[in-house]
């Protein structure tokens, strides 16, 4: 299976239905929406979520639209009783401003390998969002270098067990902006790995000058908002983008 976006969001999947507290997570993820809906005064019709997220097991739109996830995401969906359509990737084309949000955490614009591939992926996701994209970011230009190699890791109890989370990230000796992320998951003297993931920085800046570039009328981060991953223990900033 190729390491991608989707990949990535699926080992999601697997934290959540381990975590005793998963409703709290869904809870947590869906208020961040909740709160971007308010500072807008915005209520979507529909909204495409790019990758898997704990926050589509709270939603209450009537549309829901997802992309970018495996099939074994989709299998936990339709089990846990979510009503969505999943569009292929490839397809995406063709649903130009069809979306009242798009949602893409986790800092989807930091999987690319280039910044003409960032750059494109902004331009994808503006071409199909009518009022707003919703993304999340760390902070790469105020990083401190030893944060840079290991992202904080996590780890996950319940009552009979409990789970490690480790994203190592191998930085580029040739491109100081490019790395690879690996993430490992340590269950007793088990191990699964993921990745690695071709991933690049995504600055503030740059995020807002490639969104203003694709139509976007205006670029927020959101101070009193914050997002934590269910692997790491690092905080993102809430961003939104909108048209």
């Amino acid at each position: 299976m190729p390491h991608t976006f989707a990949t990535y969001t699926n080992i999601f999947v697997t934290a959540l239905e381990f975590n005793p507290r998963s409703q709290d997570i869904i809870n947590k993820k869906q208020e961040i929406i909740s709160a971007v809906s308010t500072h807008y005064k915005s209520n979507p019709t529909n909204i495409l979520f790019v990758g898997f997220s704990p926050a589509i097991l709270g939603t209450t739109y009537k549309q829901i639209f997802i992309t970018h996830i495996t099939d074994e995401t989709k299998k936990f969906l339709t089990k846990a009783g979510i009503k969505y359509t999943y569009i292929e990737p490839k397809d995406l084309v063709k649903y130009k401003k069809q979306f009242s949000w798009v949602i893409a955490g986790d800092e989807y614009f930091t999987f690319a390998r280039t910044e003409e591939e960032q750059r494109a992926g902004v331009e994808a996701l503006a071409d199909l969002a009518k009022e707003l994209i919703l993304t999340t970011l760390r902070d790469y230009k105020n990083q401190d270098f030893k944060e840079r190699e290991f992202s904080q890791p996590l780890a996950v109890h319940n009552q009979k067990d409990h789970k490690i989370f480790l994203e190592y990230n191998n930085y580029d000796f040739n491109d100081k902006n490019a790395w690879d992320t690996t993430v490992y998951e340590l269950q007793d003297k088990t191990l699964a790995t993921y990745g690695p993931f071709a991933r690049r920085n995504m600055f503030f800046k740059q995020l807002a000058k490639f969104s203003i570039d694709a139509g976007a009328k205006n670029f927020y981060v959101h101070k009193n908002l914050m997002y934590k991953s269910l692997i790491k223990k690092n905080y993102e900033h809430v961003i939104s983008i909108s048209f």
